[in-house]
């Protein structure tokens, strides 16, 4: 029998500035894909063509106890990339006591900022929802994803995805 690999602590960082201590949530991005179903004929059922990332994108959701204004700074940035986050996780497994970094970089911009509920004595938070052009995961120093949207990379398990397709486009 086997433990998972369970979630110890994090942290978030904002153009190198640490959250240690304010941040209190990030949901990390699902990583999803855009298929089309396709049925011809000798077919007995449909296959899914892969299009691609999900038109959904790449979206980073946070939250900050208190109130931060370096995000309030950074909205309305107008580069796609313009704001650079890393989140770092200490995951440990319970039956061996194995830990495993974790670390997410993305790069984006501010789509939403919910200021939350003012209430004197109580306590604050701010919702960001940060849509991305940018994603990359590593655990135990380990590269497994590499997504660079404006660039055209798509790097998984270090094979790189669009390598032919580039070189096809002449880029």
């Amino acid at each position: 029998m086997a433990m998972p690999r369970k979630l110890k602590n994090l942290n978030l960082f904002n153009d190198g500035g640490s959250y240690l201590g304010v941040c209190k949530t990030v949901t990390l991005p699902p990583l999803s894909r855009k298929m089309e179903g396709y049925r011809g004929g000798g077919m007995n059922g449909p296959v899914k063509a892969d299009l691609g990332w999900s038109d959904d994108g790449i979206q980073l959701e946070w939250k900050l106890g208190g109130f931060d204004d370096q995000v309030i700074r950074q909205f309305g940035a107008i580069k796609a990339d313009a704001v650079l986050l890393r989140y770092t996780g200490a995951y440990q497994q319970d039956d061996t006591g194995e830990h495993t970094a974790v670390e997410i970089v993305v790069r984006g911009r501010h789509e939403t900022i919910g200021a939350g509920e003012a209430q004197a004595g109580e306590d604050t938070e701010k919702s960001i929802t940060t849509t991305c052009s940018y994603y990359k995961l590593t655990i135990d120093g380990e590269v497994l994803v590499e997504v660079d949207l404006l660039n055209f990379i798509e790097i998984i398990d270090g094979v790189d995805m669009l390598a032919e397709q580039r070189k096809n486009l002449g880029i």
